[in-house]
């Protein structure tokens, strides 16, 4: 199976992304195991963390940090059974 791409990202809360798949799925990811590597290091920074774009298939940061579609969909949780209430904006 081919994983879906990543056609929108919203920040849900500070280290929380909701993703938006090609197939239509909507499922949150949980970035705060990331925080402490390397660059991810950055995303620690609030601001800095709602700079999030998806851009061809992945989601990215200003500064060069990514995740691609495979990490996202596979260490990721339907929407439905995460509290996705009270986005950022």
């Amino acid at each position: 199976m081919m994983t879906p791409r990543i056609v929108a990202v919203e920040v849900l809360q500070t280290p929380t992304l909701v993703l938006s798949f090609a197939n239509g799925e909507r499922r949150c990811f949980d970035v705060s195991p990331y925080l402490d590597k390397g660059i991810f290091q950055k995303l620690r920074d609030t601001v800095y963390f709602r700079s999030v774009r998806a851009t061809s298939g992945f989601v990215t940061w200003p500064h060069g940090q990514d995740l691609s579609p495979d990490t996202l969909y596979l260490r990721s949780v339907p929407c439905s059974s995460f509290p996705c209430d009270g986005h950022e904006a």
